[in-house]
């Protein structure tokens, strides 16, 4: 529930009651004795969505821009009267039957959620550390804390309540902060992954593609889609009812900082291949929180406070949503690319895995054990044409003699698993055990 408190202007007391008892609602009145500016104050306890019917009601009557409005959250209000709290419509209906919070409190919210710059980019440089950290350390459990401290979700929400409601600076402002933080994030990621980079802390020919961590970041799919655009439902959702939203912006800080991070750190050990990824992902996240954010926020019914404002803000959000849905689609054949790619390499290694398998149960290789499979085929080889190499380890016993063409048969046979053409290695190591 939500109790209104107006300061009302003097000579205006008795407009702010008619309209107050014309819409039905129960209300007090307090004398206010600073200055005379202020006749009195009048507290009304409503719904949380009656709170916009009823301001917009005291707007239209004329109560002056000079007046004070405050809207507070009631934790409990005890009384039986609670269906009264109610703001009557025109038609008899009621307004406030859900918890949709009023425009205003969506702007202000909005506004809070979007923090001064120093804070945010203090606390977006602080999270981007210990998420690379996380990264090159492989440890998920880190990358997860460091979204807790990441400040995305305010920046993408104020962006979209500015387009619906139709306030250019809150829109811009909060554009400015995403493009800015998310090169922030990489900045600071490539500067980290630079130092790090032939030091003692990390070991020998350390290849950031082969942490796990990475490699989710360097080949995502289209399903990168529903974290994102879920992300963006549930932020509206936890704006809109106030509920959950640091869980929420650790769901779309995880859509963000990670990828971008790992962008930062592809750039710090010069792989082109993960700056492209990670920075495709990054934007097809970034854009699906916006454009699912900006259609749930109109589809609520928030709208600019001027009716004739209406049409330039649908306008206005027509026009960034179509925009939206175009980069998103061109960069989905991107994740569509790589999805595929990266499904061919899984495809392709599987095979091998399960037909060398069968070739060690078949009576012509019983005397031999495949023991290792080292198979180098990345996603640029499924599309620049270059075969896989595969390189098996057989042990041989003492006494034990391949079949002849060895090598050949496991490569015809591996190639007629895959139904690709494949360069074989076969490596052959005697072995003797102790007694």
């Amino acid at each position: 529930m939500r109790l209104v408190q107006v300061f009302v202007p003097s000579g205006e007391l008795e407009t702010v009651l008619e309209t107050a008892e014309a819409l039905g609602v129960d209300y007090a009145v307090s004398a206010e004795t600073s200055d005379g500016e202020f006749e009195a104050l009048v507290s009304i306890p409503v719904a949380p969505d009656a709170v916009e019917p009823l301001l917009d009601e005291f707007r239209a009557v004329g109560l002056s821009s000079p007046s004070y409005t405050v809207v507070t959250a009631a934790e409990t209000i005890v009384s039986d009267r609670m269906d009264e709290l109610e703001v009557g419509s025109d038609d008899g209906t009621q307004a406030g039957k859900g918890t949709r919070i009023s425009r205003d409190e969506l702007e202000a919210r909005a506004r809070d959620l979007a923090p001064a710059a120093s804070t945010y980019f203090v606390l977006l440089v602080v999270s981007t550390i210990i998420a690379t950290a996380g990264l090159v350390l492989d440890s998920a459990a880190t990358i997860i804390g460091a979204m807790v401290v990441a400040p995305m979700m305010g920046p993408a929400l104020a962006a979209s309540v500015g387009v619906v409601v139709d306030d250019d600076e809150l829109a811009a402002r909060g554009v400015v902060l995403q493009v800015a933080g998310l090169a922030a994030t990489v900045a600071t990621a490539a500067a980290i992954g630079w130092l790090l980079r032939g030091t003692v802390l990390l070991p020998p020919g350390f290849d950031i593609t082969g942490v796990s961590q990475v490699r989710e970041r360097i080949t995502p799919n289209v399903l990168a889609l529903f974290l994102a655009l879920g992300s963006g439902v549930a932020g509206v959702v936890s704006l809109v009812r106030n509920v959950g939203s640091v869980l929420v912006g650790v769901a779309i800080a995880v859509a963000l900082v990670p990828p971008a991070a790992t962008a930062g750190l592809g750039i710090a050990w010069e792989h082109p291949t993960v700056v492209v990824t990670a920075g495709t992902l990054v934007l097809v996240n970034l854009l699906s929180i916006n454009l699912a954010a900006l259609i749930l926020l109109w589809v609520a019914g928030y709208r600019p406070r001027e009716t004739e404002r209406i049409d330039r803000a649908y306008g206005r959000l027509r026009t960034r949503v179509v925009v939206l849905l175009a980069a998103i689609v061109v960069l989905s054949l991107v994740l569509g690319v790589v999805t595929y790619g990266t499904y061919q390499t899984a495809a392709v290694e599987h095979d091998i895995q399960t037909e060398l398998q069968a070739m060690s149960d078949e009576p012509a290789f019983d005397e031999l054990q495949f023991r290792e499979i080292d198979v180098d085929y990345e996603l640029l080889d499924v599309y620049s044409g270059d075969r896989p190499s595969v390189t098996v380890l057989v042990e041989r016993p003492p006494g034990a003699e391949e079949p002849p063409d060895f090598a050949d048969r496991v490569r015809e046979r591996l190639a007629a698993a895959t139904g690709t053409e494949l360069e074989v290695a076969v490596e052959l190591v005697d072995t003797q055990r102790s007694s």
